[in-house]
């Protein structure tokens, strides 16, 4: 069997929804595994969360919950319970990585910190993705992706580029970004702390917070206006002084084009004719086309109009300048080049049967991302992790399932 770089590692998931559930895909869909723990007879919030396959509201049909949580194992467990406490405190004495998203108080609540936990395994790495962090004023203020997108500063800069920066108002970036970002920050530092624990042999917490890693991708604004203490709005375009680049309308749909040197300028304006104003002093060099760029943006979305959004960005992609096609999710799936790559996986699973699933983003030479199995029904593999792995019988499991543990 191929090399998987995780392989050698065992997480716990104790998530809901995005941010945690996606930091541990990302173990789990490269060797690791990840055993999810969910409320019995409830399970994830993600699960009643749409898009649902063929529109019919069921927690096995869930679109996000599918996508999130491939290649783990999934148990059911009751947290208000002693036993359930008792139980999850086995599971992570043979875990390596506990990943959780509940609030702060709800994990100290079930008596689950950190500083509980490590007690009974010195080794664990713990990593907590919330809202605000572990600490602060904020801590305990309830969120939504929206607020924490917003909290971090990136909602007054988008969109980037706008007809009236001054009117027109924030706007909150496409999908979930928040809850990606934060995921993504846990799981990189995590690994962070897989490595000083080869040194130290000991565990530690990893505390995450979803507002800093918005900030973080807001990082040149933050700095300028440390610097400067001015800030960074919404802009006609995304290129300031050069506006007659970024985005233009074409006859179906919106192409980007960046034709910022001397050649490519002169290479735009070839493929356009080469029109009389184009051949105005004023518009010599990139330096005096600065000055009247709104001016030049004008001339060429009259062009641009009148242009086929594929030919116009392969045909800047000729001429040497960076160019292409704005494309919608349906376009973006089909496009040949991500058939090439094989992004795209397929997995039969009951309740749904075959769906294709995106990918991963990388290609490694040696070990690999791999789909080895869907997202687990609620409670499917309680057997294999509780008699499997704990020890428990199966008279035992039935008394557990009878009063509601699992």
């Amino acid at each position: 069997m191929e090399l998987q770089p995780f392989s050698d590692l065992k997480v716990l998931e104790l998530g809901q929804l995005i941010a945690g559930p996606y930091c541990g895909k990302l173990f789990a869909d490269l060797g690791a595994e990840v055993i999810k723990v969910e409320e019995p007879g409830v399970g994830d919030e993600s699960r009643r969360t749409e898009p649902f396959l063929h529109d019919e509201a069921h927690p096995e049909r869930s679109g996000l919950f599918l996508y999130l949580n491939t290649n783990k194992l999934g148990v059911t467990l009751n947290l208000n319970s002693k036993t359930g406490k008792e139980i999850f405190r086995k599971l992570v004495k043979e875990t390596d990585i506990l990943v959780e998203n509940n609030p702060p108080a709800l994990m100290q609540e079930w008596r689950l910190s950190y500083e509980s936990l490590k007690e009974i395994n010195p080794s664990l790495i713990m990593t907590s993705v919330t809202p605000f962090g572990q600490s602060g004023p904020y801590r305990d203020y309830k969120t939504t992706e929206l607020v924490s997108f917003n909290m971090g500063g990136l909602g007054f800069a988008t969109p980037g580029m706008v007809d009236n920066p001054d009117e027109e108002p924030p706007l909150k970036g496409g999908g979930h970004m928040a809850d990606f970002t934060a995921a993504t920050t846990a799981a990189v530092a995590t690994l962070c702390a897989v490595f000083a624990r080869k040194g130290s042999g000991l565990g530690e917490h990893i505390d995450v917070s979803e507002q800093e890693a918005v900030a973080s991708f807001y990082r040149v604004p933050m700095t300028e206006y440390l610097y400067t203490q001015q800030t960074r709005g919404r802009a006609l375009s995304a290129f300031p002084g050069r506006s007659w680049a970024g985005m233009l309308p074409c006859q179906d749909g919106y192409v980007n084009l960046a034709p910022f040197q001397d050649a490519h300028w002169n290479g735009l304006i070839g493929l356009m004719g080469n029109p009389e104003w184009a051949q105005e002093e004023r518009f010599k060099d990139a330096q005096s086309r600065r000055q009247y760029a709104q001016e030049i943006r004008t001339h060429i979305e009259e062009w641009t109009k009148t242009q086929d959004k594929d030919e116009l960005a392969e045909a800047a992609q000729q001429l040497g300048f960076p160019g292409s096609p704005i494309y919608a999710v349906d376009e973006a799936i089909n496009l040949d080049q991500l058939a090439a790559r094989e992004f795209f996986a397929e997995i039969d699973r009951p309740e749904t049967g075959v769906m294709r699933y995106p990918g991963s983003p990388f290609k490694m030479s040696e070990g690999s991302w791999r789909l080895a199995r869907p997202a687990p029904l609620l409670g499917q593999h309680n057997e294999e992790v509780y008699c499997g792995r704990l020890g428990y019988t199966k008279q035992v499991l039935v008394k557990l399932r009878e009063t509601g543990v699992i």
